[in-house]
Order: structure tokens, then C-alpha cells, then sequence
């Protein structure tokens, strides 16, 4: 056993056990907002199945009372008569060793029919048994390494049943297994380390991750190396419709990439390992359809179209260049410009109504905030956030055009840019306030929603009177903990109201942001200083309450782990040079 510093410890009932690359966790949730009594194998190959539940037995073949614990190299189950541990040996095998408890592994699904549930049998003349799941189309094979098998159910089975096999060994004695998930076939199981190596083997690459992606970190952002667990563990390798190696918002329910989430992954990664940020960026422009618009998700299993996501992409792709190690070269500048175009293309041509110099969007789910007060009224709408972003969008272009020599390109973005940005302030700013307009009339209205102010994301380019009558509004939307949603005064309020309250990472980044690059840096300070602090009191989730700082909904969401990178680098490297203390 190693001595070496493991790593921050997490909770499994926020943050699943996985490694790099690997399709399946282990974790108590099996299904949105479901936590069982017991860890259950967890994949994420065709949706999210729970597949096999793993229970430790005391020597009575009762539950054995225990305490999990885990750190990134090793999750254990603790108890007074024994302990488990299981690491992974590579992503789609782990390894569990045990002394002084047994380990009972259960299909987690008791009913099997023609077209669901889990088949197990032994392999013949083998300690070897397979469980085969309808719902993953994968098979999951135990090798018994030391120890016996103490107890098999459910063998060849068919219908309702126990399915499955109990581990153990003699007092004073270990047993080890080997779980893997794979296809139709492989080869019988050989260890190639030792458990203790397997350890230290995964140790040694999420250090490494860590100190690329967080180089920075120091005791003033103690959430940074959680954090960066967050998004090591959430990724999975090439597979399916998932063309690149790719970083998944969760390896809870919200196991996809959507098409904006993806931008603020492919940041925080970006100085750390360029080659994985890239991916992040490009992956939903893989699947970039005929008429230029990127799918809404992508995951293992499907690509849905069904909506679209707001073109923060330009804004990203600035940021993206200046914070690749080693920059973009002209093949990737040329793959850029020509994806973005097409998006943008999309949003000019497909999402302007006849004679309209502005697009809309067709529901809520378009912007990214779904439920959003400023969709109450309608859902076809022109609002001032998407113009805005499409307005970066349309300068990114124009700088990519200069200078890839496209001068005519160049000119016809900027116009457009100038004539969006115009239209915007004509047709959208009243009274001190940006409004929303039904895309097939005149009607106007406001809300109380955080989106009617995400124009400030234009920055530099918003005129200074706008510029500071947006940052006064947003200074009522702040709580203890940030950015509110939906204003805290607001009869529509709810405090987990999804885009109706909560505190979410995008928002807060996209508007620190362009706060700052328009001159209101100590409120862009202040916004910043309360969501690290969020995060690091409540952790990674996928969004919070405004009002108490509670993590709600997918506790494990990798662009609020990548937003809390974003905003701590920014904040160590702000500092003065003497005043950062390294990590030692």
C-alpha cells in the first residue's frame, strides 16, 4: 500500500465513482432524483441503467453495516468486521478486493423477459460468471481471482429471480474479482498488476489531469482538484454517436452533451490539455445538420434535434483561442469558421422571419433556460440575449475572415454584426430595459427573468449608458450565493424552479464575463467571489438555491465544476504575484 496524498474525498451519493474514460460508475442513483440503499454498477451506454447492485455481507449472509468512502484512485466499503475496496484497472474494468466481509452482486433488475432485464449464467468449467443486460446490449463478466465463490443464484434462470453471485473467503484471507463491461466476446481474464498497483496507477493519472487542468490551484480554491475529478470522471471514450472522446454534463441522469454546455468544458480544460478541450468543442458540430443548426444533445444512443441551443459559440471560440496551449493552428482555424458559419447561417436564414432584421427563438429550450419567465407570455419570441450573442458570433467570423484573408467575408459579417447590434437597441431596449417580442407581431414585454439581461454579454461593444443601466439591474438579482434566475421578489419565484430562481454556472460565468470586459470589474469581482464560495460549500450541482446556497438536481454537473475552474484561475491569476501560495 502507497502512502502517496489520495486526492480529495467526495460523497457517491453527489458525485459517482468512475475513472477517465469509462461508460459506467458506481453510485447509489440509479435513475433521476433515485438513490438506492446499496451501490449498483451504473452504465451510461443506451441511457442510464443501473445494472448490477453490490452489497457487502457480514458472516451471518446478513447486510453488513459499513461507511463508503472515495477518493479518486479507490472507493471502499468500511465496517468493524472488514472492508471492500474497488479501483479501476481500466475503463471498462474494475477490480474488488475484500477481507472480514463477503460482497453479494445482484442484477439490479429482478424481472427478465424477451426484451428486458439481465440474463446470468457461469461460464463452463470456469469461476467465471456473465450477467448479459438487455437495456446497455453489454455484458458484464466476474473473474474470481482469490477467494470462492460462496453462493450463486439465479443461474440460467429465467423470469423473476435473484440473479447473481456472493464473494468471500476464509477468516484472516482476501478474495479479489475482476468486473468487466464488454460486447459479444472476449478473451478469459488475466491480472496484469496487483490490486495495490492498480491503485497507484490510477493516482498517478488523475494527478497528472490534475496538475494540467489546475497548475494554479492553491489553498485559496479548495474546491479546484474536486473539481477537476468532477470532469476526469465524467468522461468517456469514442462510442456510439460519441465521435470524440467527450465530457459528459453528468454520470448521473444528465449524461449527454448538450449543444452550449459543451463551450464552458472545452475552457477550463483548454490550457491543461488542448487536445481534449478541442474535442469538447467541436463534438455537436460532428453533427451539424444540412441546414447548419447543431443538435441539442448528443449522447451514446441518440442524437436529438428537437431543439437547439443559444450561439454562445463565437464568444467561446474567442475564449478558446486565447486559452489553448499553443494556440489554434490553420487547420483548426479553417475547421472553425466553417462550422461556426454554418451555424450562424442557420440563425440569419432559418430563425429570421420575412423582412426581420432579428432571430428568434421557437421555446424556451432553444436559449438554455428552458422554463424562463420571459417565455411566459409566448415561446416564438425575439429576445435581446440571443441577439447579443449572435452579434459576438458575427465579430468572431469577421476576425476569422480578416485574418484568414476572406476580406469580403470579413466586411459582410461586420455589417451584419453592426445591423443586429442596431436593430437589437432599436427594436428591444424601452424604458431602461431590454424587453422580449412575439416573433409574429409587435407585442413586447418584460420580466423579472436574469435572461432579459443577458445582453451585458456584448461587453465592450454595449454603449456605456446601457452598459451601466444593466449592471444596476443586476445587482438586485444577486443573493449570498449569486446570481438569481428569476429576481427574489418575484411572484414567479421558486426555489427549485430549474431557470425560475436557481443559481446556475453558465449565467454567472457569461455575464461575469462580459461585466468585466465592460468595465464593471468590482461587481464582476463580487459575482465571482460568491459562486466560488458556493461551490465550494455545496459542491458541483447542477443548479442552486438562490436563497440557501443548497446544491438541486444532478449533483455531479461537469460545466459547474468547469465554471468554478474558470472563475479560480481567473481570480488566482488577478492576484499579485507574492500573494499566491502554491500547492505543495
Amino acid at each position: 500500500m502507497t502512502a502517496a496524498r489520495p486526492g480529495p474525498a467526495f460523497s457517491v451519493h453527489d458525485i459517482p465513482f468512475s475513472t477517465y474514460g469509462s461508460w459506467f460508475g458506481i453510485s447509489p442513483v440509479v435513475a433521476e432524483n433515485t438513490h438506492a440503499e446499496d451501490l449498483h454498477l451504473v452504465s451510461h451506454q443506451t441511457g442510464m441503467h443501473a445494472v448490477l447492485r453490490l452489497t457487502p455481507l457480514d458472516g451471518t449472509g446478513g447486510r453488513a453495516p459499513t461507511r463508503v468512502e472515495a477518493v479518486p484512485d479507490r472507493l471502499s466499503w468500511v465496517g468493524h468486521e472488514g472492508r471492500i475496496d474497488l479501483a479501476y484497472e481500466t475503463p471498462d474494468t474494475v477490480r474488488l478486493r475484500g477481507s472480514g466481509l463477503n460482497l453479494r452482486l445482484l442484477a439490479a433488475a429482478r424481472d427478465l423477459t424477451p426484451f428486458s432485464g439481465t440474463y446470468f449464467y457461469r461460464e463452463p468449467h470456469a469461476d467465471t460468471y456473465v450477467f448479459t443486460s438487455y437495456e446497455t446490449g453489454r455484458r458484464y463478466r466476474i473473474t474470481l481471482l482469490a477467494g470462492t465463490v460462496a453462493e450463486t443464484a439465479g443461474h440460467q434462470t429465467l423470469g423473476s429471480a435473484d440473479r447473481g453471485v456472493t464473494i468471500g473467503a476464509a477468516d484472516g484471507e482476501s478474495w479479489e474479482i475482476a468486473v468487466e463491461e464488454y460486447e459479444t466476446a472476449r478473451r478469459p481474464y488475466v491480472a496484469s498488476a496487483t490490486f495495490d498497483q492498480v491503485v497507484d496507477a490510477v493516482r498517478a493519472a488523475f494527478t497528472a489531469f490534475c496538475d494540467a487542468v489546475a497548475s494554479w490551484r492553491s489553498p485559496d480554491t479548495p474546491a479546484a482538484e474536486l473539481a477537476a475529478y468532477v470532469l476526469w470522471s465524467a468522461a468517456v471514450r469514442p462510442q456510439g454517436f460519441v465521435t470524440r472522446t467527450a465530457v459528459l454534463m453528468s454520470k448521473h441522469w444528465m449524461d449527454k452533451v448538450w449543444s452550449w454546455d459543451h463551450c464552458f468544458n472545452a475552457l477550463a480544460l483548454a490550457a491543461g490539455d488542448p487536445e481534449l478541450a478541442w474535442d469538447q468543442f467541436v463534438l455537436p458540430f460532428d453533427h451539424q445538420d444540412e441546414s447548419g443548426a447543431l443538435p441539442d444533445s448528443v449522447t451514446h444512443s441518440e442524437v436529438l434535434h428537437n431543439f437547439v441551443k443559444p450561439p454562445i459559440h463565437g464568444w467561446a471560440f474567442g475564449h478558446l483561442r486565447q486559452r489553448l496551449t499553443g494556440g489554434v493552428g490553420p487547420k483548426q482555424l479553417t475547421e472553425a469558421y466553417d462550422k461556426l458559419s454554418r451555424w450562424t447561417e442557420f440563425w440569419l436564414t432559418m430563425r429570421r422571419t420575412p423582412g426581420a432584421a432579428l432571430p428568434h427563438y421557437q421555446h424556451g429550450n432553444d436559449s438554455g433556460w428552458d422554463n424562463a419567465t420571459t417565455f411566459d407570455p409566448e415561446r416564438v419570441v425575439v429576445t435581446a440575449d440571443l441577439a447579443a450573442f449572435l452579434v459576438l458570433q458575427l465579430r468572431a467570423l469577421a476576425d476569422l475572415a480578416q485574418e484568414s484573408g476572406r476580406l469580403d467575408d470579413a466586411r459582410r459579417w461586420t455589417r451584419e454584426a453592426d445591423r443586429t447590434q442596431a436593430a437589437m437597441l432599436d427594436e428591444l431596449w424601452a424604458d431602461g430595459r431590454f424587453v422580449a417580442r412575439s416573433a409574429d407581431g409587435g407585442t413586447t414585454w418584460g420580466s423579472s427573468s436574469l435572461l432579459d439581461l443577458m445582453p451585458i454579454v456584448l461587453g465592450e461593444y454595449l454603449p456605456e449608458d446601457i452598459s451601466a443601466a444593466l449592471a444596476h439591474r443586476l445587482e438586485s438579482h444577486l443573493t449570498e450565493h449569486g446570481l438569481a434566475t428569476e429576481h427574489p421578489a418575484s411572484p414567479h419565484y421558486l426555489s427549485d424552479g430549474y431557470w425560475r430562481g436557481p443559481i446556475w454556472a453558465p449565467s454567472t460565468v457569461l455575464i461575469e464575463d462580459g461585466l468585466r470586459r465592460a468595465g464593471h470589474h468590482r461587481l464582476a469581482d463580487d459575482i465571482s467571489a460568491r459562486f466560488r464560495a458556493l461551490c465550494e460549500a455545496s459542491g458541483f450541482a447542477e443548479n442552486f438555491d438562490a436563497l440557501t446556497g443548497s446544491g438541486l438536481r444532478d449533483r455531479a454537473y461537469t460545466w459547474t465544476a468547469s465554471s468554478y475552474l474558470l472563475l479560480a484561475q481567473a481570480h488566482e491569476l488577478r492576484r499579485p504575484e507574492p500573494a499566491r501560495t502554491a500547492v505543495v
